[in-house]
């Protein structure tokens, strides 16, 4: 019985070629989107879930708001860990991580290699992330000195096939250290939210000072115990803060206790992440890497959904509108005695058989598409991520539940056609309208419409955030990363480069305003003594005297640093945020105190200039006060072309490098590189809407195209009679299509508001974003309904110009 289904089910495929590959097609491109984003859906949602007890661990954030100036952190203090191990049973363990010296540059022969995501370690690594160790010693890891555990793939890089375990890596260049590699750990997963070669222990970090709750640059993670209710353990942290931190603070402020601190609008608070949320709900600052959002996954999901549901609304539009042809064949076997179950059952194999033959096609251009979409996603996806045994059940029966939706209403409605009505033809009358296919129509391009504005929008607010006035020029800005490891010859280099053709000027520039620079934060004061109503915290960055004109910040009050005044090692510039926090109508001239973590240890800083406030962060986040001191920070020097050839310039600059240092690999990017990469995530998310958003017009338009051919078929006497009669190409063209583009213009109302709704709620999250215009839902309307225009005019056309005397010839 059921061969004999899928014979009549495929011989109908094959007798209607044309509805057959509308179907067919339409629903391998619903499915093939719904495949990568279910990929990409099931990653993101897959971070930090291999490791043991994940939904027992936490990271410690920090939340403080002081004179103002508001930071939200993922980072703590360095014992905050072991206080809460020491003093509270609901702690099983903790670990500590540390990514200030993360760039490390490592001896391979006779030259260095330079690895950037390096990371300190608590000894205690393994019992909260438990990595599996290849070689080594799990127990010792990380307890002395001196002491290296490595990945494969470093293992690989520096040994070779070789054994690495008991050898040593010399690690530095100004002061090289011998580091003895205690333990390999097979490489991570991509979907953790920390990624390293190499972690180092605790005891080589050097010039810092432990046991001060009031720095906050650890990744602290606590391991609670089982039962243990994370958010009432949260409430605890207000007895730390009284118990061991206002201490502390009292040696640098004149404070008596958090009441006093809170009156001033000020707040400490601390918090727990869970581990499984880090990756998708967390976007603090200083994060170990550029996380995903939740939100993105909610509208990739519902995306794929939509564009499912499109290609299976034009399977039922298709179906139901061929209910003529089919109703004769219903009514014939429904005489010859055929129950309506076994009618159901073969539509739905004809639904079923077609789905599974969109789907092969479907997993075929997935399959192709992959290297492309992990361009798009960021992604870094296999054939094999498709074909994972725990996918296979879902692989089987998604087409299967793809042929049930599509097919369940055009099922249920063919069969049930009444012999008697068929027989007489009294059916033909109903053809022309169904309140359910317009409803069907109508929702394809609400949904269409949705994407293709939003796509518009997204598209506005990046371009907005590319031309908006920064505070600085980050074009024709090469920056050279690792010239502190020239040591004395870095100011030579710079100087030598700087006289290139081609080159405007130079800077030490260890701070950029871009991602993956460096940040650092210190409490500064109005008067010598420190207290709630006269302290906040700022950004401070040491800089020379070219940072500003490098740059081109402009200076409003004041002047630059000048190597002429000796006295600008104790002055400070700062930014109009800082001055207007102040409070100061002209802060020129005027006094900023700084201590070194002592009441009595104060240091005078005296305001020689106000520069123009700048984006130092994403545009998600307002701009903050900032100073800038005079100094050296070495590590990055940043050059100013201007030339139309780049590449020959760099690698003039790069033959200047191995003049100073032959063994020292050349790093180097472009500023505007890094801008764009701390908004690689909206460029992803545009690039991808547009993408689905011409698929789900392209898919809907495929409907129409199809809807309007069988209409076309169906009146083509009716069609005739009027030409005969004198009725224009243009009105019989206009009667054709007036139906389908009133339904397109009721869509454009709906998806209009909603649309609106949606873009308003992510526009919010950027401090600094572009307005909506109405002329963005025109014109995405306008677009959306010339291409409808387009695909029905195109067969009514064809319609309307087909000789009479052939549609009439058999009358």
């Amino acid at each position: 019985m059921i061969r004999n289904y899928l014979k009549i089910a495929w011989r109908n495929i094959l007798k209607n070629k044309l509805y057959s590959f509308i179907n067919i097609f339409g629903l391998a491109i619903g499915l093939t989107c719904f495949l990568l984003i279910t990929l990409y859906v099931v990653d993101e949602l897959s971070y930090d879930r291999q490791f043991k007890d994940a939904e027992r661990i936490y990271r410690i954030n920090s939340d403080i708001k002081f004179g103002g100036a508001e930071q939200r952190m993922a980072v703590s203090s360095d014992p905050f860990g072991a206080i809460l191990k020491k003093d509270y049973a609901e702690v099983e363990q903790y670990v500590r991580l540390y990514a200030n010296n993360s760039r490390r540059f490592i001896k391979k022969g006779n030259e260095f290699l330079v690895e950037n995501n390096c990371l300190h370690a608590d000894s205690t690594l393994l019992d909260v992330f438990p990595l599996n160790i290849i070689e080594g010693d799990s127990r010792r890891i990380l307890t002395e000195p001196n002491t290296l555990v490595i990945s494969q793939t470093a293992a690989k890089k520096y040994f070779g096939n070789a054994s690495a375990l008991g050898k040593t890596l010399t690690i530095g260049i100004n002061n090289p250290i011998e580091y003895k590699i205690t333990a390999v750990y097979e490489d991570m997963p991509s979907n953790i939210h920390f990624q390293t070669d190499m972690f180092f222990p605790f005891k080589n970090i050097n010039d810092y000072k432990f046991d001060n709750f009031l720095n906050h640059n650890f990744y602290t993670y606590i391991k609670l115990r089982k039962g243990v209710d994370y958010k009432e353990f949260e409430k605890k942290f207000d007895v730390v803060i009284d118990k061991y931190i206002l201490p502390q603070a009292k040696v640098f402020m004149d404070i008596n206790s958090m009441e006093d601190f809170k009156k001033g609008g000020n707040y400490l608070k601390y918090s727990l992440t869970p581990l499984l949320d880090i990756h998708l709900k967390s976007d603090r600052i200083y994060e170990l890497s550029p996380n995903g959002d939740i939100q993105y996954v909610y509208i990739f999901s519902v995306v794929a959904l939509f564009l499912l549901l499109i290609a299976c609304i034009n399977f039922m539009n298709l179906s139901t509108a061929r209910s003529a042809n089919r109703a004769k064949e219903v009514g014939i076997r429904k005489v010859m005695g055929t129950q309506r179950n076994s009618l159901i059952i073969q539509f739905m194999s004809e639904s079923v058989l077609t789905s599974y033959l969109a789907f092969m096609i479907a997993l075929t251009i997935a399959i192709l598409l992959i290297p492309y979409f992990n361009d798009i996603a960021g992604k870094q996806f296999t054939i094999q991520s498709l074909f994972q045994v725990q996918y296979l059940p879902f692989l089987i029966l998604l087409p299967m539940a793809v042929g049930v939706l599509a097919g369940y209403y055009p099922s249920f409605f063919l069969s049930s056609f009444r012999p008697i009505e068929v027989l007489k033809s009294k059916l033909n009358a109903n053809y022309r309208r169904s309140n359910f296919r317009n409803t069907l129509v109508t929702f394809q391009f609400v949904t269409s419409l949705v994407l293709v504005i939003s796509t518009f929008i997204i598209y506005r607010q990046l371009n907005y955030i590319q031309n908006k006035n920064l505070g600085f020029s980050k074009d024709q800005i090469l920056v050279v990363t690792g010239t502190s490891s020239l040591r004395d010859n870095n100011h030579v280099f710079k100087e030598e480069v700087k006289k290139m053709a081609g080159v405007k000027n130079a800077t030490f520039a260890g701070f950029l305003p871009v991602a993956n620079s460096s940040r650092t934060d210190n409490t500064f004061s109005k008067e010598a003594l420190f207290n709630t109503q006269n302290s906040f915290n700022m950004q401070a960055w040491e800089i020379d005297e070219d940072y500003i004109p490098t740059l081109d910040m402009k200076v409003l009050q004041g002047r630059n640093f000048s190597k002429v005044f000796s006295t600008d090692s104790s002055a400070v510039i700062i930014n109009e945020k800082a001055a207007k926090m102040i409070g100061y109508d002209n802060p020129i001239g005027k006094k900023l105190y700084i201590n070194n973590g002592n009441i009595n240890d104060v240091k005078a800083l005296t305001i020689i200039g106000v520069v123009k406030n700048f984006h130092y962060e994403s545009m998600r986040e307002s701009v903050g006060p900032l100073c800038f001191r005079y100094g050296k920070s070495a590590w990055v020097t940043a050059f100013k072309i201007n030339t139309d050839e780049p590449q020959t310039l760099v690698k003039q600059i790069e033959a200047k490098w191995k003049t100073f240092a032959p063994e020292i690999p050349f790093n180097y990017h472009f500023m505007n590189e890094s801008f764009d990469e701390m908004y690689r995530a909206e460029q992803r998310i545009g690039t991808i809407a547009m993408v689905f958003s011409l698929l789900t017009v392209f898919i809907a338009c495929l409907g129409l195209f199809g809807l309007i051919t069988y209409i076309a078929e169906q009146r083509t006497k009716e069609i005739g009679v009027r030409k005969v009669l004198g009725a224009s190409v243009w009105s019989i063209v206009q009667l054709l299509s007036k139906d389908f583009l009133k339904l397109v213009c009721l869509a454009f109302l709906i998806a209009s508001p909603l649309a609106y709704y949606a873009m308003n709620i992510w526009l919010k999250s950027f401090a600094f974003r572009t307005e909506i215009s109405i002329w963005i839902f025109l014109g995405a309307g306008v677009v959306t309904i010339l291409i409808a225009i387009f695909t029905v005019s195109l067969q009514s056309m064809k319609a309307a110009l087909m000789n009479p005397i052939k549609s009439l010839k058999s009358e």
